[in-house]
């Protein structure tokens, strides 16, 4: 339960184990989960989790599309530095423009956000990334196959960690062509996974913090209507043949997603708050994401310090 989860943070805390130096048997992964601009509720539960200084009590983490975007800030410390991206109009705007989609461009252009605004105009800590003891799985659809795929053993260095992260949020139709990496090509992991829970629990995590871009109340997925499955038919026919299927089935996929997540025993879900907004994927609105950045932040907080783990955590001898 979710006492379980809190208590193992507690206790990794106060006695200030590493990932590789632990004194349990015990693995847990941050599950961040994916949505577009909905990442900015999880963006602000990264936040939570760094001023919390609760990074080195996990030995994971995984993300899918913006969640690996998110995953990436925390590893290098800079998530709430940086959070302020959300609600910036300049690097929202170039990052998403419906208009582009009139110029057959890409309405999400990950490729200048990875390539040029994390390494120009907001640098990212890859060198952080990669060296951070704490493993980062983002995760990825084959296009080919229409299977998750964790793109870990394929980050060797920042040029592969770029090009994971833009696999990661390779959305169909909104970002253009598929992404490719080590031989294969990928498109966004939301098609196959968008809680890269099962992942994480193959790899035999234990203990699960599952930060969510859906409040509790929000309906369930739907299969795709007709309309979208005629415009997409094209797209995935001509770039990921393979991940069609899997998009289609795509209320089932998460309905046993939201299954197995009620399900485990050892798993601490943070959403955003009932009454909080409903984002769209391409929301670009400055007072609507900033909004829920805060949402986050305060929903991560609170849900640590439900439990009474807040005073314990907060007294930390990692420096």
């Amino acid at each position: 339960m979710t006492d379980s989860v809190l208590q193992l943070l507690r206790d990794r805390k106060h006695h200030g184990s590493t990932p590789g130096h632990r004194d349990d048997d015990a693995r847990l992964a941050l599950v961040i989960e994916g949505g577009s601009s909905r990442g900015a509720y999880s963006s602000g539960m990264t936040v939570a989790i760094e001023r919390l200084g609760l990074l080195p009590a996990f030995d994971a983490v995984y993300g899918s599309s913006a969640g690996a975007l998110n995953g990436a800030w925390l590893l290098c410390g800079r998530a709430e530095s940086t959070m302020h991206a959300w609600w910036d109009r300049a690097i929202m705007g170039a990052t998403i423009a419906p208009v582009r989609a009139l110029r057959g461009r890409p309405v999400v252009d990950t490729g200048y956000l990875v390539h040029t605004i994390y390494t120009e105009v907001m640098p990212m800590g890859f060198r952080e990334v990669l060296g951070n003891a704490v493993e980062f799985h983002p995760i990825a659809t084959d296009a080919v196959t229409g299977e998750a795929v964790d793109l870990h053993d394929h980050i060797v260095d920042q040029t592969s960690l770029q090009a994971a992260l833009r696999a990661s949020t390779a959305m169909p139709l909104l970002a253009g062509k598929p992404v490719e990496l080590g031989g294969r090509t990928y498109v966004d992991a939301g098609v196959s996974e968008a809680v890269p829970f099962r992942t994480a629990v193959a790899q035999q995590a234990t203990h699960v913090v599952a930060l969510r871009t859906k409040r509790l109340d929000e309906p369930a997925a739907t299969p795709p209507s007709r309309g979208e499955r005629l415009v997409a038919s094209r797209w995935f026919a001509r770039h990921a043949r393979g991940a069609q299927a899997t998009w289609l089935r795509r209320d089932v996929i998460r309905a046993e997603e939201e299954r197995l997540l009620a399900t485990h025993p050892d798993t601490l879900q943070i959403r955003p708050p009932q009454g909080s907004a409903r984002i769209g994927r391409t929301e670009r609105g400055p007072d609507l994401l900033r909004a829920a950045v805060d949402a986050g932040i305060q929903a991560a907080t609170s849900a640590l310090s439900a439990a009474g783990a807040t005073p314990d955590l907060e007294e930390t001898p990692w420096t």
